[in-house]
């Protein structure tokens, strides 16, 4: 077992409070934290002691393969931790973005090889070729645009504001009010020339805020695409965020995020758990680079709410939020005094207190986990328990 040193990325949407309270640290913090990283991505892997010396886990791993992620593990993701854990606080909203499938990531990957272009270049949409299914679970109230709203009620939203100068564009979707209309006016607003955009976002978000101030159905979304429309005047993102679902996460409670959905976290924090990749591309709402054909090409464009991952538990103490992702399983433990639960081992773990203190016990050595310490548990750690009063979310493989 290893205690895990991990890395904060220092991104310009991260809070100063909630990460560095988490960890006990000073806060505010001196500059902004986005992302605790749990785990073995050569972008930001956690460090273990061993020996006398202290190397990072992505080292670790590929010394000893099987010994830290098993014979299954290693059999069928090879020598790379499969799965990235993150605590995120984003004190204002992230990017539009979404992430490819399996094959559209090898693809792509070999394409920008094959093209020369730099793994660091800015406009470099593939950084490895692997997918990136995620999970989050949220710690504090959570906000979130997630997937496509069904064509009817964003119809609705849009009649709402009333705006002429949208016609041209919502026509698709009013002549197939689906998918295929939901595909053909985001092509459209994205494609839109770049000298119409600014007066089309404006009016957008002018009508917006006059209509929020009203109440009513949309209100949410409208004051959302306010907020959005202040911090990337004349995205066309701001548009796009109106085509999505509004989701709002209590503690506890998480969404899954498949290939193609276009999302956006907007406030909150939560523990995130996804496969190992940094695969991102962008479709608004960002200074960075957004490849509009690639985009097109990847996105999912179902339409239809977002459904809640619902946790279950066989013994009331782990509880599990299932997905049809390989790489990963994300559980969380409700400890309490008197309480000793002995989790089937599988593979490799990381295990995270998020709040309370735990002890964590394997072989007659014992290990502390106040709040917000993690441990690597390896393949080759036998069975341990848990023990104390607080929450440990316990991240592994999904084989």
């Amino acid at each position: 077992m290893d205690l895990l040193d991990n890395v904060i990325q220092p991104y310009a949407w991260g809070s100063r409070t909630a990460i560095a309270e988490l960890l006990g640290q000073p806060s505010p913090s001196s500059s902004n934290q986005a992302e605790l990283w749990l785990g073995a991505h050569p972008g930001g892997p956690s460090r273990v002691r061993r020996g006398t010396g202290v190397q990072t886990l992505l080292e670790a791993i590929r010394s000893a393969p099987e010994r830290e992620l098993g014979e299954q593990v290693t059999r069928r993701f090879g020598t790379e931790l499969p799965f990235l854990l993150k605590v995120l606080a984003a004190e204002t909203p992230l990017s539009l973005q979404t992430h490819p499938s399996l094959a559209q990531a090898r693809e792509g990957y070999e394409r920008e090889n094959a093209l020369g272009v730099p793994l660091t270049a800015s406009n470099r949409n593939y950084k490895d070729a692997n997918h990136k299914p995620e999970l989050i679970c949220a710690l504090t109230p959570f906000d979130a645009l997630c997937g496509f709203r069904r064509a009817d009620e964003t119809l609705a939203l849009f009649d709402e504001l009333g705006l002429s100068a949208l016609e041209s564009l919502l026509a698709p979707l009013r002549a197939s009010p689906d998918a295929r209309g939901v595909a053909r006016l985001f092509e459209a607003l994205m494609t839109c020339p770049r000298e119409q955009r600014g007066p089309l976002v404006d009016a957008v978000v002018s009508a917006c805020a006059a209509r929020a101030g009203q109440g009513g159905r949309f209100a949410e979304e409208l004051r959302w695409a306010v907020r959005l429309g202040e911090l990337y005047p004349g995205d066309p993102g701001v548009i796009g965020a109106l085509l999505l679902n509004l989701v709002r996460l209590q503690p506890g409670e998480a969404i899954y995020l498949s290939a193609g959905n276009l999302h956006a976290y907007l406030r909150g924090v939560g523990v995130e758990i996804m496969a190992n990749s940094d695969n991102v591309l962008r479709g608004g709402c960002t200074p960075k680079h957004v490849d509009v054909p690639e985009l097109l090409r990847v996105l999912d464009f179902r339409c239809g709410p977002i459904g809640l991952v619902q946790p279950t538990s066989t013994d009331g103490v782990e509880h599990v939020y299932s997905t049809p992702t390989e790489e990963f399983r994300l559980s969380r433990f409700q400890l309490r005094p008197g309480v000793s639960p002995r989790p089937e081992r599988r593979g490799p773990e990381i295990l995270l207190c998020t709040s309370g203190a735990a002890r964590l016990s394997v072989g007659g050595e014992t290990i502390a986990l106040p709040r917000g310490a993690s441990v690597f548990v390896s393949a080759a750690d036998g069975a341990y328990s848990l023990e104390g009063d607080g929450v440990v979310f316990r991240a592994t493989s999904g084989l």
